[in-house]
């Protein structure tokens, strides 16, 4: 291709970015991808690495996608494959995803694995890693090079800036219409490995510098919002990077963050001027107690996150890859007024559907997506498939109806963390996991609990939705709890044996009691209207007692309450 066919096409481009409809909207209450205006949650998940390297793959796993229930396949862009060698560009394998996404009625998240994939520049052509005086290499502190591409080089941000912005460019010729591809992830797990920065000639010579004005500014400004670790290494003032910030592998990790997010803005706002898609960073957890140096240090982490948000102010998301346990305190550090929740990689495992309910009904995500969905077994991928039918039928509720957006709530329940207590003004529901019950034997014969997820939803007074799998919920006023609990109940909601009767033991009751008026499962409409279909009093609830869904059961119950 030709210069002039070149300058043709981004021209071509820019004009389509004026047509492109899809946005990332956060309207201050909750944040939404959208096409078209019309709300979209992400029920995603991204292949394994190599899983669409040929197009024949290509066209054996997106059918399989759609039939698990997705909507969203997240995709790898590699480089390597795009441009095989310099200057030539090759785009047939993103093509071919395209095109076999549209029969299959899926949206794509392309991930660009350009200069860093899971830190190293493993995703970067032969005729790159090759030139190490042209694109030099990051190095230890001992002068060790790594495969890790130096953030320091304008050489190497040219070479991947253009790939990159070709991509895009391509998209905008070939896709805006269609809208096929929502979303673009600008590199893959960014950060250092072995060392908390990069220790190359250049990097050192960044380090002995002043820290810019940019950064000092902003941490000023919003030191009433700064993350506790960044709270704690700012002191204010002016100088280098130590004195600003103290001496230690702390702040090696804030210099490489800077550079890292500055690096990664800089591809933002160009791939943005041509095709103005929602943009996102990816990041692998400091996990297990882990230093700088010993996790992918600089990405956008948590306690980094005012360090991306002052350099890479044209990216939209910084998103959690979750693979550890405590799953919960992972999302919460991301689920933030100003970082809508995006999980673009968890563990495919059968708590991956629990886990998909919890994050939208505590936190009104944007989606998920498990990794490598398309090698994973069917007990690992059937419980995300279940849940996904349960969030799509909840997505005309969750995005509010005639303009009003449900209370909702999100449990994630398991043998360790068994209880959750939600207050929704005079009304406390108390969320059990499944096998608080003595009923399956699971719950006492040593099985490890798998995990149970629901959406909890408030639809009007004494109106609630329950959508997930091995839960328990206890509905009483704010009263009757406090008065209950002074007295001892077995599981299942009577009276442990020996125990002496509660009207020699206890104050006489005051205030009112919630019952349970029915128990109904539904499915929810299109249009965000319920279908009735089976009643679940008696037995099923215990005799008025409760509401719960089985483990391995994947419901939406309809509970209408009164009090007495």
């Amino acid at each position: 291709m030709t210069l002039r066919h070149y300058t043709l096409l981004l021209l071509t481009a820019a004009t389509l970015s004026l047509q492109a409809q899809v946005r990332l909207v956060n309207d201050g209450r909750y944040a939404r991808l959208t096409i078209d205006g019309q709300p979209m949650l992400v029920l995603g998940g991204e292949l394994s690495n190599s899983a669409a390297t040929c197009p024949e793959d290509i066209a054996e796993v997106m059918p399989r996608m759609a039939q698990m229930g997705l909507n969203t396949v997240l995709v790898p862009a590699p480089w390597d494959l795009i441009e095989p060698e310099e200057g030539q560009f090759d785009f047939s394998l993103i093509d071919c995803t395209l095109q076999e996404a549209r029969k299959n009625k899926l949206k794509v998240i392309l991930l660009w694995f350009g200069a860093w994939k899971n830190s190293m520049s493993c995703y970067a052509p032969l005729w790159f890693k090759q030139d190490t005086r042209r694109f030099p290499r990051s190095m230890t502190r001992n002068g060790k090079p790594l495969e890790i591409a130096s953030a320091f080089s304008e050489k190497v941000f040219q070479a991947d800036q253009k790939a990159f912005n070709r991509l895009m460019a391509h998209l905008a010729a070939n896709d805006a219409q269609e809208r096929t591809v929502v979303m673009v992830q600008v590199e893959n797990e960014i950060g250092m490995l072995e060392e908390a920065r990069d220790h190359s000639p250049e990097a050192d010579r960044q380090f002995a510098q002043p820290v810019p004005q940019q950064l000092l500014g902003y941490l000023k400004a919003h030191r009433s919002t700064l993350h506790p670790l960044m709270a704690q290494r700012f002191k204010g003032g002016k100088g280098t990077w130590t004195e600003v910030f103290g001496e230690g592998l702390y702040t090696d990790e804030i210099f490489m963050a800077w550079h890292y997010a500055s690096y990664v803005e800089r591809l933002a706002t160009g791939a943005r001027a041509i095709y103005d898609l929602p943009l996102f960073v990816n990041a692998a957890m400091n996990s297990r107690g882990r230093q700088p140096g010993e996790y992918p240090s600089a990405g956008p982490l948590a306690h980094l996150k005012d360090i991306w948000y002052c350099a890479a102010p044209h990216i939209d998301l910084l998103a959690p890859d979750i693979y550890d346990t405590g799953f919960k305190g992972w999302a919460d550090q991301y689920a933030l007024a100003d970082n809508p929740l995006f999980i673009p990689e968890s563990r495919c495992c059968e708590n991956s559907g629990p886990r998909a309910l919890y994050t939208m009904g505590a936190h009104q995500a944007v989606g998920f997506s498990a990794f490598a969905i398309d090698q994973a077994a069917t007990a690992e991928w059937q419980p995300l498939q279940k849940s996904y039918d349960l969030l799509r039928q909840l997505q005309p509720i969750l995005y509010g109806r005639q303009g009003k957006k449900p209370l909702t709530w999100g449990l994630l329940l398991d043998q360790d963390d068994r209880e959750t207590v939600i207050s929704d003004g005079e009304v406390r529901l108390t969320c059990r996991h499944y096998f608080t019950l003595p009923w399956d034997p699971r719950a006492t014969d040593g099985t490890t609990w798998p995990e149970g997820g629901a959406v909890v939803m408030k639809l009007a007074e004494h109106d609630y939705l329950i959508a997930g799998t091995g839960v328990v919920v206890v509905f009483q006023t704010a009263s009757e709890k406090e008065q209950t609990e002074q007295r001892k109940l077995g599981e299942d909601g009577f009276a442990e044996q020996g125990q002496a009767p509660a009207q020699t033991r206890e104050a006489k009751f005051k205030g009112k009691r919630l019952g349970i008026g029915y128990v109904d499962e539904v499915a929810i409409q299109p249009d965000g209207t319920l279908r009735y279909l089976r009643r679940e009093n008696g037995d099923q609830d215990h005799q008025g007692r409760h509401a719960r869904i089985s483990v391995g059961d994947y419901k939406i119950l309809h509970v209408k309450l009164y009090d007495y």
